[in-house]
Formats: structure tokens, C-alpha cells, sequence
């Protein structure tokens, strides 16, 4: 939403940039295009920037603005579940994500929060591809499924499914998604980075100091198919939950945590420093 906010309230263009988005489908699928010079900045899981890293990459991905601290999916079962808890998924079977990434990772991470072995307790399919889930648990046997909006209010409003649990509520603070860009691409254009980071800024300060509706009512062109009602009630919901940071500084506890995440679901082959993956300045003046 800050950033949807940041391009129809004209702020990038306040900041003389033309910018093309384009939907990446998935963390692995931009950080392959903006490697490959395909896109000149990639918005994802920065679980992607450590991976790319750790198998040493020279110009690696520098993550400068982190936008949401929280989770931005939640699980979604057959029937509404108004006392649900966590040891309710025990023997069930789940539409998963992809292995590796940040949606399957916190989903385990909260799995063994409550004690459960996402090994063992419970089977999570994770062949559907990222964003078919929903699509495909309208037509299978699984018990949940994970899903990000506007899929989980897509189903509620077909009555296909309800949502029970929010995964940004139960993980706690993570660092979910930020922005990055090739080193080479920081030391070349500082300018421009700084210039998107202040558009960024702006469109955060925005939804931060704004309705549901205000908001929804600003980002609706970029949502064309989807009615307004349906993307105030989505916006509510990441509202209430706390999903956006105020400011966009990534902060090394909050990298240290999704090491730490990353670590426990077996996906970290080492340690990497924050120091080389992380720079804040651009955020930190966009903020003055």
C-alpha cells in the first residue's frame, strides 16, 4: 500500500522518476531478474539478498528500505473458527509455500512457537505454484491453506474459505519485505535510489496517517478488478495488525531475527553480515 500510495499520489514523480512496476511472482523470480539486469530494483523476502550471498555472488543485492515488519499472509480453513488455535492444524493437511522462502518460513517458524513439527504433524503440500494456492484449494482435500490478499478475502467472499489466523499476528515483528538493488547499481546511482527511498517515505507517511478507506480509495486504479469494499477491508486488516513500518530503516536486530528464522527452517548455509547486506542511509535521510 505505501508504495501503490507513492505512485498514485505522484510522488515518484515528485522525485523525477518514471518507474515500471512489474509483478515478479515470487522472491526467487525478481531476484533473478533484477541479477540479470532485467529490473533495476527488486522488492521481495530478503531471505533472497542472504541466499544470493551465500553462494557468492560478487554483485550481490543490497537491501536500503524495508516496508512492512509484519507478515502480510494469513490462513485460510474450510469453515469459519472462531476459537482457533495453532494445535488445530495437528494431522491436518495445508497448501503451503514455496521451500526456502519467507511464507513457508514463518509459517514454520510459528509451527514451532506452538510446539509442532511442520515435518511431522502435519503435511504441508507445497507443490502449487506462488499464487495458485487459492485457486487450487477450492477444488482439493486440503484442510488450510496460506494465503497473502487478495486471495484470502477472495475466498471468504466466494465462501470457499474463512480466514482464522493472521501469520503477521502470530510471528511477532519480522523483517518481511524491503527493497534492494545490485551493489553495482547503489554505487552508480545514489541519486536515484535516494530520490525512490524519500518517494517511499512519502507513501508511507501516507498510509500511516490515513483511513482504510482514504487509502483504499488512493490505491484503487491499481486494483482495477477488485472493488473498493473488498480492498478497504484488506487494508483494514493490515492496518490493525501493525504491517507497516514508520520509517523505512532495515535494523540489524530485524536482520538477525530473519537469520534466525532462516536458520531454524534448515535454509541458512552460514551466517552473513548485515554490514554487506544492508545499508541504511538512504532510508535514514528520506526520513529527515
Amino acid at each position: 500500500a505505501p508504495q501503490y500510495a507513492a505512485i498514485e499520489l505522484g510522488y515518484f514523480k515528485e522525485e523525477d522518476i518514471d518507474l515500471t512496476l512489474v509483478n515478479g511472482a515470487g522472491a526467487d523470480k525478481v531476484m533473478t531478474a533484477m541479477l540479470a539486469g532485467d529490473a533495476d530494483i527488486g522488492f521481495m523476502g530478503s531471505e533472497a539478498s542472504i541466499y544470493t550471498y551465500a553462494q557468492g555472488a560478487e554483485d550481490y543485492a543490497v537491501n536500503f528500505a524495508q516496508l512492512t515488519q509484519r507478515a502480510g499472509n494469513f490462513l485460510v480453513a474450510r469453515q469459519p473458527d472462531p476459537d482457533f488455535s495453532w494445535q488445530k492444524l495437528r494431522g491436518s493437511r495445508v497448501l503451503g509455500g514455496r521451500a526456502g522462502g519467507m511464507p513457508q518460513m514463518v509459517f514454520e517458524y510459528i509451527l514451532k512457537k506452538n510446539g509442532m513439527d511442520p515435518k511431522t504433524d502435519l503435511t504441508i503440500d507445497q507443490s502449487i505454484q506462488f499464487g495458485l494456492t487459492a485457486a487450487a484449494f477450492t477444488s482439493d482435500q486440503s484442510d488450510y491453506t496460506v494465503e497473502f490478499e487478495p486471495f484470502a478475502t477472495g475466498l471468504e467472499l466466494e465462501g470457499n474459505g474463512y480466514v482464522v489466523a493472521s501469520l503477521g499476528t502470530d510471528s511477532g515483528y519480522v523483517p518481511y519485505t524491503a527493497y534492494c538493488a545490485k551493489r553495482s547499481y547503489l554505487a552508480m546511482h545514489p541519486d536515484l535510489i535516494q530520490k525512490f527511498t524519500n518517494a517511499l517515505q512519502k507513501g508511507m507517511d501516507y498510509v500511516n496517517s490515513h483511513t482504510a478507506e482514504e487509502i483504499a480509495k488512493t490505491i484503487q486504479p491499481q486494483f482495477a478488478e477488485t472493488p473498493l469494499e473488498n480492498i478497504t477491508k484488506i487494508v483494514k486488516r493490515y492496518q490493525e495488525q501493525d504491517t507497516w513500518k514508520e520509517n523505512l530503516v532495515f535494523e540489524k536486530s530485524s536482520f538477525e531475527l530473519l537469520e534466525n528464522i532462516l536458520e531454524e527452517a534448515g535454509e541458512l548455509p552460514e551466517r552473513v553480515p548485515y554490514e554487506d547486506l544492508v545499508t541504511t542511509e538512504f532510508a535514514e535521510q528520506a526520513g529527515k
